[in-house]
């Protein structure tokens, strides 16, 4: 079985394609159309996949109020005032190696001949195993080879209604009143952005290939650093690099993996994975990426098409052995607190509609809902099957513990008897127009939460 990923450029658009090599194959056409697929083989197929650039068609918070004109586009990085430098993490030396002699020796050729123009400390890791990291990107210095946006423009939920349909997924990041939605149909192309919330930066980032949604704080030690798509992957996971060391980050956990701040780990906010009408419902007023970011790119296709139907990870980007307690891409609500960590698979929680839970010493709220269309299966992201939305919430409010149950219109907590949306608004009762406390949450495909939390619990 032979595997290869390489790069052709067609005008000033970059087509990056994923070829698979094997008994099975999947062929994606210019504007998204499966022409053909047959993933029965898992881990073999191919796919033609068109990357960033190309012209493709198709506790308890208020929520957001903000006021905003239709045709008004925000562009927050805009902003010359200076960012704050109390909060993000400081650097850390936890777990690291140091590897004096030959460290990129257990590189492979490949990876180690596409970063050798980088400034990167490889002596200092937490990773044994270098031969790990795949390279995504096959092509001389492939950082931000998919190109991540350092100046988003955001529209008001008014203007995305004009090319956002109700079922489109979104990741959604809400932080004091500001609420702000960054549809997957453009994250698959760039799947970073370096974003900032008043003072605050933040990187908000999506890997397809682990239907990775998280964001981050972006500082360190006081300073802010610039997110990068590196072109390498560890477990099928997209890792980052920054621009003031060239160190290496993991995606999905936000930790440096090799570098100066090897060790490091970022600090998460919370980010939910909704339908763009699930979050225009809840935030009226809300900001959504706009549909022009400025790379000449027209969103709405799917550039991964069938990748979700398929039974294992593309086997070229995933080393590890698969857990089989659930399917290898089953979607779960991965929560993370400092104690402890547990999946819910979307199975179980279609099932039950809401499930009331600890997860170490935190009272968690799971809930789900129909609504929610698939970023990484049909060729037209909004008109994909429905996978659902699968939130985590905190119980507790004030000093009482909710417990919830499903209800005609929503969910209802026991205790006071409120309404609650998807969005963990209160719609009707004694805690209207409050919100419940998202958590430290993911919607990874199993395979991908149990390579990096393996010890995690699972529900049931």
């Amino acid at each position: 079985m032979t595997y290869q990923r390489f790069v052709r450029h067609l005008s000033a658009a970059a087509i990056i394609l994923i070829t698979v090599a094997s008994c099975g194959s999947a062929t994606t056409t210019a504007d998204g159309a499966d022409v053909s697929a047959d993933t029965s083989d898992a881990g073999a197929g191919s796919a033609d996949v068109a990357a960033p650039g190309g012209d493709e068609t198709d506790g308890m918070e208020e929520p957001a109020a903000d006021d905003a004109s239709q045709d008004e586009i925000f562009r927050p990085t805009d902003s010359a005032a200076p960012f704050s430098t109390d909060g993000g993490a400081a650097s850390s030396d936890a777990n690291v190696t140091i590897v004096a002699d030959s460290p990129t020796a257990t590189l492979s050729p490949l990876v180690r001949s596409i970063t050798e123009p980088w400034t990167t400390d490889w002596s200092r890791r937490t990773i044994d195993d270098m031969s790990v990291l795949a390279a995504g990107l096959q092509y001389t210095d492939p950082r931000d080879g998919i190109p991540p946006i350092d100046s988003p423009r955001f529209e008001p939920v008014k203007a995305a209604h004009n090319w956002l349909e109700d079922p489109s997924p979104g990741a959604v990041v809400v932080i004091d009143d500001d609420a702000r939605f960054y549809p997957l149909a453009i994250m698959t192309r760039h799947e970073i952005v370096n974003d900032r919330f008043g003072d605050q930066p933040i990187a908000v980032t999506f890997c397809p290939l682990c239907n990775s949604a998280v964001a981050f704080d972006r500082r360190v030690d006081g300073e802010v650093l610039r997110f990068g798509v590196s072109g390498l992957l560890r477990n099928s996971d997209l890792v980052m690099w920054d621009d003031k060391s060239t160190s290496l980050w993991q995606q999905l956990t936000g930790e440096s993996i090799v570098g100066q701040f090897a060790g490091t780990e970022l600090t998460p906010i919370s980010v939910r994975i909704l339908s763009f009408g699930q979050f225009a419902e809840a935030y009226p007023n809300g900001w959504s990426l706009a549909s022009d970011q400025g790379f000449g790119s027209t969103y709405g296709s799917n550039p991964y098409v069938g990748y979700s139907s398929r039974s294992e990870p593309i086997g070229a980007f995933f080393s590890g052995t698969l857990d089989d307690r659930l399917p290898a891409l089953e979607r779960v609500v991965g929560v993370r607190t400092e104690s402890a960590n547990k999946a819910f698979p979307f199975t179980a929680l279609s099932a039950v509609g809401v499930v009331n839970d600890q997860v170490g010493d935190v009272d968690v709220a799971i809930f789900w809902s129909e609504g929610t269309s698939d970023a990484l299966d049909g060729g037209s992201i909004a008109s994909s099957r429905d996978i659902g939305t699968g939130v985590a919430y905190n119980r507790n409010v004030a000093s009482d513990v909710l417990t919830f149950e499903r209800s005609d219109d929503g969910f209802r907590d026991v205790e006071t008897g409120t309404t609650w949306s998807i969005a963990g608004l209160g719609l009707d009762g004694p805690l209207e127009g409050k919100s419940l406390q998202p958590l430290d949450q993911r919607n990874d495909f199993w395979f991908a939460w149990a390579a990096f939390y393996p010890d995690a619990g699972l529900y049931p």
